[in-house]
């Protein structure tokens, strides 16, 4: 999905619409339904605008569809309200041996499918996010003075 779709979609398939969000937003319907028209190059919607709509909508296909399009992925990360710096450690490294595995068995038959890959992907953002957890715990460490 590319960002005028995402735009588009998060508009209209949320309850209620442009009518219930542009107000939210400071706009009118008719304008907010002209910044996220696929068919139309005038007055778009800015990233304050799109930033906004996504806090509003709880919606996020607007910023995976940007970073698909870059060959990023984004995945939520939550800052840690229980467990430990060293559990977080470890679950990284079951994350990364879970990784470790795919690739292996993927390249049994000496190629890359395209499910495989997409598999790999979803694998790679669950290192990174376990690894941002690691990070979290550490810094949720240092504000209270422990390890």
């Amino acid at each position: 999905m590319n960002v005028t779709d995402a735009a588009y979609d998060t508009v209209h398939q949320h309850p209620g619409g442009s009518e219930a969000l542009a107000p939210r937003l400071g706009i009118s319907a008719a304008v907010l339904r002209g910044k996220v028209n696929p068919n139309s190059d005038r007055n778009l919607l800015s990233l304050q605008e799109a930033d906004a709509l996504m806090a509003r909508t709880g919606d996020f296909r607007i910023l995976h569809a940007l970073c698909a399009q870059h060959g990023f992925v984004a995945q939520k990360t939550d800052a840690p309200e229980s467990g430990s710096l060293i559990g977080a450690l470890l679950m990284a490294a079951a994350a990364k041996g879970d990784l470790a595995e795919l690739i292996s068995a993927a390249m049994d038959d000496g190629r890359i499918s395209p499910n495989e890959s997409d598999a790999i992907a979803r694998a790679c953002a669950q290192v990174m996010a376990a690894l941002v957890q690691v990070s979290q715990h550490a810094e949720a460490a240092a504000e209270r003075g422990t390890r």
